[in-house]
């Protein structure tokens, strides 16, 4: 049975003697295999080619589908993968930008099998890389991967392997170049093809920021100019795009300008939705209905506290109970735990892994149904890789993100934790050189925070990896877990110390500039795919999805009554009445009877439509607006950001919307955005609920309560749509 997998590859399930070709034998886990024999050293030329921009991506010659067909048995390229795998076969270095789902991988792995040679893969994650080896095996294709979880025997087999050219691809990670017998072997192996996998790790302006990927400086240096270099990501800015290029050394002599591929960041199977909550049970009813209805999923949370706790109610939720398999993810799991939760993700029929964000890359499922945060992230980053391992084959998938704003002070807590300050730094390496060479510290991470005066075990941690990093000590391991720390006796000055600190504070401002755009994606009113789009320098075709929260609200559409004709009425005619001169807050202002200063400035209170909606919380007539934008009845322009609803963007009546103001159209239908009540006092709704503590609402009420709650908050913060 044939099976397309999410990288663009196929699985054989049964039989694997369809994708076996003649060549020599391997010996591998499983027993002997056939391996499909290497390509000719001509083999790069015998493509032919010229610029890549010169050959249309949908028209490849025969020997890139013949190699398609051949190892991988697909009978076409996805968009954007052939143009940077025809570049590096014929020499050059690209970077690729693609998509969660994307089928990133299969640009190397084809690459790998029309070059002579080793294709060495650098890979943060020991999950990604076994899971694409097994895969690659079981194609016949000769492969491994070379990481911690070896014992020195299979190790030092694999790496007699590696240096007789035995592999077409051999999977590293980026801590390996740190090893001297590894880093000797690399001179002596034709590598043709370097493919750094999650490339944004080696910005200091990325979200996922890894000191290991400085070093593949010198791994280029060690293997030679000529090799080529794939560097590959789901989430790049553009300024992070332009740090990987400046970090790899791509376009510096003797090297050519890089070929940049940026694939479509659009994900058109996603609703994209935020649900303000203010309180757990709020959360876990969110959760629960998911789980219960979409499939199998994955709920992230920011702490392995909150992870314990949804993994906790969903394990004893007994309308649950024989539906779901519950599973727990993080980091404090032994490597042995986390492989068995991974596999038992990929085999169950409808598992919900709570997880904290060490779960994900390298997990190839494909009909994931549902990605929920449970903590807002640090990062748009971060938060669009995540929600982008839903519906990887292409099905309807929901992303929702259960906002509370108490939630961002984690975020403030893990920045400040990864950002310490120079006098901090200053205090541990006192304490530190309290140790002298005969007697290293073998403290702990929570005894030398008490040691040195500093906030916690997690400020320690992130200290010693900084000065390790930058060779002011040296930790070795000594059995186990255990380990001890000297200051190196080639440690750098006070100088230099105060430089990398520098730094770190500009890290920091980074760090708080990308929580606050992550805020703003929570608090906009325009369009949740456009305001991603956007983010990563992507001009959206269109101005809005009709499918996130903000663009087709959660209902079914449904004939208008009486009463909400009359209220549709109102807001369209106050839209054309302002003739495009406003914007949604100075719209809302108006059908509220507001008197801010826009609306005083502009003469505004003097409009017939002036508080006709009074009674409607400016909450629904946002949603309402938005609906009605998504309908076309409503346009939004604005020279800065065309097209697209956002702050100071103005609204505009259009002869559609003319029409439906006018009824011409009788069975016009929308989902309506929510109740048409008044938003809430939160002091005498906390009166109400201290009250009634002992009664028991529904999920919905609380809900509704919540929405208010959150819009109040929300219309307080935010000066202007």
């Amino acid at each position: 049975m044939r099976k397309e997998t999410a990288e663009g590859l196929v699985s054989e399930e049964g039989s694997s003697a369809s994708v076996r070709k003649a060549g020599r034998k391997r010996r591998t886990s499983s027993g002997t295999t056939d391996v499909p024999e290497s390509p000719e050293p001509n083999a790069a030329a015998a493509i032919g080619g010229g610029p890549v921009g010169d050959m249309p991506e949908e028209e490849p010659n025969s020997v890139y589908l013949d190699a398609l067909r051949r190892y991988f048995q697909l009978e076409r390229f996805r968009p954007g993968q052939l143009a940077p795998i025809r570049h590096v076969v014929d020499g050059g270095d690209a970077v690729v930008v693609m998509p969660t789902g994307a089928g990133k991988s299969l640009c190397y792995q084809l690459a790998a099998m029309l070059l002579p040679g080793t294709t060495l893969v650098i890979s943060p994650l020991i999950a990604l890389m076994k899971d694409q080896v097994d895969g690659l095996e079981r194609r016949g294709i000769p492969a491994t991967y070379i990481n911690s979880s070896l014992d020195s025997e299979e190790m030092s087999r694999r790496l007699a392997c590696f240096a007789h050219g035995y592999y077409k691809l051999v999977y590293i990670a980026p801590e390996r170049l740190h090893n001297r017998s590894f880093a000797a072997l690399l001179p002596s192996v034709r590598i043709s093809l370097v493919a750094v996998d999650e490339a944004h790790c080696i910005s200091q302006w990325g979200h996922d920021f890894r000191p290991d990927y400085l070093q593949l400086n010198q791994l280029i240096g060690l293997i030679g100019a000529q090799v080529r270099i794939l560097a590959l990501t789901a989430t790049a800015t553009p300024s992070v795009r332009e740090d990987i290029v400046s970090q790899l050394g791509l376009g510096k002599a003797p090297r050519q300008a890089p070929f940049v591929k940026v694939q479509g960041f659009a994900r058109p199977n996603l609703r994209l939705s935020v649900e303000p909550c203010a309180t757990h049970e709020i959360k876990y009813a969110h959760v629960r209905e998911l789980a219960r209805t979409a499939g199998p999923g994955i709920v992230y949370c920011a702490t392995r506290k909150n992870a314990q706790l949804v993994y906790g109610r969903l394990q004893n939720d007994s309308l649950l109970r024989g539906r779901i398999e519950p599973l727990l993810y993080s980091g404090a799991l032994s490597d042995v735990e986390r492989e068995r939760v991974q596999d038992a993700f990929l085999r169950a029929k409808n598992p919900v892994v709570v997880a904290t964000n060490a779960f994900g890359m390298g997990i190839d499922r494909a009909d994931i149904r549902f990605v929920v945060h449970w903590d807002i992230p640090g990062s748009l980053e971060a938060y669009y890789q995540e929600v982008g391992r839903a519906g990887r084959d292409g099905a309807p998938s929901r992303c929702e993100l259960l906002f509370n704003y108490a939630d961002v002070h984690t975020q403030k807590f893990f920045i400040d934790s990864a950002n310490p300050e120079y006098a901090d730094a200053r205090q541990l390496m006192d304490a530190l050189r309290t140790f002298d060479a005969d007697t290293p510290c073998v403290q702990t991470d929570d005894e030398l925070a008490v040691l040195a005066g500093l906030k916690n075990g997690m400020f320690v941690r992130t200290l010693l990896g900084i000065f390790e990093q930058e060779g002011f000590i040296v930790r070795t391991r000594e059995g186990g877990r255990g380990r001890s720390i000297r200051v190196s006796p080639d440690a750098p000055g006070d100088d230099k110390l105060q430089e990398v600190f520098r730094r770190r504070e500009q890290k920091r401002t980074l760090d708080n500039r990308r929580l606050r755009k992550m805020i703003d994606y929570v608090d906009t009113r325009q369009c949740r795919q456009h305001f991603i789009l956007n983010y990563f320098g992507e001009e959206p075709e269109e101005t809005c999805c009709g499918r996130c929260d903000l663009c087709a609200p959660v209902g079914l559409a449904e004939p208008l009554t009486e009463e909400r004709w009359t209220i549709v009425q109102k807001v369209l005619s106050c839209v054309g009445r302002l003739r495009g001169t406003a914007t949604a807050d100075t719209v809302v202002s108006v059908l509220r009877g507001e008197e801010t200063p826009e609306v005083l400035q502009s003469g505004l209170q003097r409009q017939s439509t002036w508080g006709l909606c009074k009674d409607i919380p400016p909450e629904v007539l946002f949603s309402l607006l938005k609906t009605l934008a998504g309908l076309k009845c409503v346009k939004a322009v604005s020279p800065q950001q065309p097209g697209g609803i956002a702050e100071k963007t103005h609204l505009l009546l259009t002869d559609y919307g003319f029409k439906v103001a006018l009824r011409e159209y009788r069975d016009f239908t929308l989902p309506w955005p929510g109740e048409t009540e008044p938003v809430s006092d939160p002091a005498g709704e906390a009166a109400v609920r201290k009250r009634t503590s002992r009664k028991k609402t529904s999920a919905n009420d609380g809900k509704a309560a919540a929405r208010r709650r959150f819009f109040a908050a929300k219309n307080r913060r935010l000066k202007g749509w």
